[in-house]
Formats: C-alpha cells, sequence, structure tokens
C-alpha cells in the first residue's frame, strides 16, 4: 500500500467515527408516542436528520439548514440549504422558520435540535435592528483577519436572534434536547454552532473588545448597543435554560481514536498530538515540522492532530487553512526523505473551494520546481489551491456530511 493510500485509509476511518447514521440513534430520547419537532443546523444536520427519520417511529416534523450541497433527502422532516461561511438571505429566512417552528410550546412539547459545525453562518437571524449586509460584513471581516472560532463565535452570538441560547429561550417551556457533533476545539457547547441552546458565558464587551482587537470597524449604532449591553445573550442560571439539555455525539478525539485504531491495523504507531490545536496555519505546521523531523527513522508511526487554523488573509490566491498548512509544513520539511502527510477539513471542503485538504511528500517542492510553481509565492499570496492543484494533489472527497474540524496525520518511515 503506498503512503498516500494509508493515509486515506486514516481519513476515511476517521469520518466513519463521526457518520450521523452511526452517531445519532444511541442517543434519540425515548420514544412515548408523543410528537417530536426537529429543528437543527450544520454541515451534518441533514445527515442527522435523515438519521432521526430512520429511527423514529412516532409523530415527526421539523426543519434543519444545511450548507449547499450537504442536503440528503428527508420525506418528514424539511431540509433548507444556505451559504457557509458567511451567510445568505436563504439561511436568514430559514432561521426566522426554525425560529417559529418552536414559538407557542407548551410544557410537554418536545424539541430535538441537531446541531453541528457550520450552525453559526446557516441560522443566520440577525439581532433586532441589526441587518443581514452588516452580518456579512463583519463575518467576511471576522474571517480574513486570523480570529479564533472562540473569538468569532463570541461575536455572532451577541449579534444573532437565535444563538447564544437564545433559541433554546424561544422554546421554553417545551424540553430541548440537542445532538451535537463538535467542530470546536475544546468541544465547548457554547462554542458549537454558537450554542443556540445553552447559556453564553461570553459578554457583549467581550465581543466589542474581540472586534477592536482586530481593528474591524463598526457602525456608531452597533458599537454603542454593544458598549451598553443592550446585545447580551441568556446567561448561565437562565430559568428559561433549565429545560435544555445538551448531548455531545461525535468529537475530534473521537476521531482521531478511530484514525490511531486504523494506524496500528496498518502496522503504524500512532501518536496522537492533540484535538484542539489553534493557531496560524503556517506556525502550527512548522511546529509540527521539527516535530515529524524528531520522531522520523525511530519507528514506522503517524502523527495525528486534529482542531482548527486560522489564516490571516493578506493575499489574493485560493485555498483554506488546510492547505495553507500542507503547503507551509511542505516548506518546513524541505524534502525530507520518507515523510508525507495528509491534512483536510472534515465537512469535505477546506474553506471555498471544492477540495477537502490535500497531500504531501518529499518529492512535493521538487516537482513543484519542475512544473514552474514557486511554493515561497503561493503561500505568500494565500494561493495553496492553485499550487496543490498544479501538481494534482488535491484531496478531493466532496461534502462528507459530518463535520468534526481538521484532520492531519504525518506519515513518518
Amino acid at each position: 500500500m503506498s503512503p498516500r493510500e494509508s493515509l486515506r485509509r486514516l481519513f476515511d476511518a476517521a469520518i466513519a467515527a463521526a457518520d450521523p447514521a452511526r452517531c445519532v440513534p444511541p442517543h434519540l430520547p425515548a420514544n412515548d408516542g408523543g410528537r417530536l419537532i426537529v429543528i437543527g443546523a450544520g454541515k451534518a444536520s441533514a445527515a442527522m436528520a435523515r438519521a432521526v427519520e430512520q429511527h423514529w417511529s412516532g409523530p415527526l416534523d421539523g426543519l434543519v439548514v444545511t450548507r449547499y450541497g450537504h442536503g440528503v433527502p428527508c420525506s418528514r422532516i424539511e431540509i433548507v440549504e444556505a451559504a457557509h461561511p458567511v451567510p445568505d438571505a436563504a439561511g436568514a429566512a430559514a432561521a426566522q422558520r426554525v425560529l417559529q417552528k418552536v414559538q407557542g410550546l407548551q410544557a410537554g412539547d418536545r424539541v430535538l435540535a441537531l446541531i453541528s459545525g457550520g450552525g453559526s453562518a446557516l441560522l443566520a437571524a440577525p439581532a433586532e435592528g441589526l441587518t443581514l449586509a452588516e452580518k456579512r460584513t463583519l463575518t467576511s471581516a471576522l474571517l480574513k483577519c486570523g480570529a479564533a472560532i472562540g473569538e468569532i463565535n463570541c461575536v455572532r452570538k451577541h449579534l444573532s436572534a437565535i444563538k447564544g441560547g437564545r433559541l433554546a429561550t424561544a422554546a421554553w417551556p417545551a424540553a430541548v434536547l440537542a445532538l451535537a457533533i463538535s467542530d470546536v476545539p475544546g468541544d465547548d457547547p457554547a462554542v458549537i454552532a454558537s450554542g443556540p441552546t445553552v447559556a453564553d458565558p461570553t459578554t457583549c464587551g467581550e465581543a466589542l473588545a474581540i472586534l477592536d482587537r482586530y481593528g474591524i470597524a463598526l457602525a456608531d449604532n452597533l458599537r454603542r448597543r454593544l458598549a451598553a449591553g443592550e446585545l447580551e445573550t441568556p446567561k448561565p442560571g437562565d430559568p428559561r435554560l433549565a429545560a435544555a439539555e445538551f448531548r455531545l455525539i461525535a468529537s475530534p478525539r473521537q476521531m482521531l481514536e478511530a484514525a490511531a485504531e486504523e494506524a496500528r491495523r496498518l502496522g503504524l504507531t500512532p501518536l496522537i498530538l492533540g484535538d484542539a490545536i489553534e493557531g496560524e496555519a503556517r506556525t502550527v505546521a512548522a511546529d509540527m515540522a521539527r516535530q515529524a523531523l524528531a520522531h522520523r527513522g525511530q519507528r514506522p508511526c503517524v502523527l495525528l492532530s486534529g482542531g482548527e487554523t486560522t489564516v490571516t488573509v493578506r493575499g489574493h490566491g485560493r485555498g483554506g487553512r488546510n492547505t495553507e498548512f500542507l503547503l507551509a509544513l511542505a516548506l518546513a520539511l524541505d524534502g525530507a526523505p520518507g515523510i508525507h502527510a495528509l491534512a483536510a477539513d472534515t465537512d469535505g471542503i477546506d474553506g471555498s473551494e471544492d477540495n477537502a485538504g490535500a497531500f504531501v511528500g518529499p518529492d512535493t517542492l521538487q516537482r513543484a520546481q519542475a512544473a514552474g510553481l514557486d511554493a515561497a509565492a503561493h503561500l505568500a499570496g494565500n494561493d495553496a489551491w492553485g499550487f496543490f492543484a498544479g501538481l494534482d494533489d488535491l484531496l478531493i472527497t466532496g461534502p462528507t456530511r459530518t463535520n468534526v474540524n481538521d484532520f492531519r496525520a504525518i506519515l513518518l518511515p
């Protein structure tokens, strides 16, 4: 088996561990014959909805919103597709309909919320007095400035009519059970899809400080409302959240453990570096290159890691954080013999392009030079997609319909 085939086997094992068909059914509530209202958002939400339909025999209806191209056929739960990562009108309309689904419920009603990564952009209901255009502008700025996902979601929650616990308060006094597939470092329920069903410990003041830290311009009225706390979210202890329960059903750690088990089957020793690694993609790459070189030659092994890196966009190229990580890794390894790597987004889409990620090998830079590709220039221009497309080294899977964040594997001889 070639190194590239081995790496793909590891990636496939990681995806299988977070397949909604596998992880949703064991966590469904007891079926007492009553009506169940299903709502949700995220890149995995449509596949999660299908798993609910296949294992629920009682009355069932609902609405979930997923990213364009990530839908699956369902018969009782409506699937709506919208834009990610920058929200659009379809997501805003779907979020308003989700809110309408849960309003006016009684204490005996039950709501099942299917939450996964991407839900923040897909549940795009602006807070009162804020326009969708303003949310789009702020989201784009946050995505380009290198802010961590926790920072981005802190801001999103305070500019939303549905996130940061507001969905659960809208459903009160009905019981709400949230089943979540985590795509965030640390698996914090308040960060996954910006925590629509859980209390928010962050504040308007923190959201304003994040925007100021990254130099993101705000309209005077929005700045005043954040400074005054007018857009504050439900906090821990809010009685309207007493009937809301949260269950984590798949996580980056489980993904890495599944990949580690597959590595053992392939005769490799797995070393899990961490499931919550953050930082600038090229900085993380330099650190992992050092670790790879330190472990090389000790035994056949694979360094596995997850988390969510960031990219500060300064160029005008194409590519996501995983391809940028790999390009920086290739440069840092500088053709070191025997080292192969894969990095990919587990939802099947790295950034906004058509690839999940890419591969690198010891001959990557040599082949690039022969093809007239300047690796350093491509990295400086944030054009990792163009670099790997030129080498035919992109990993293209299509939407996986799950999302447990980034997967990285570095194979050592």
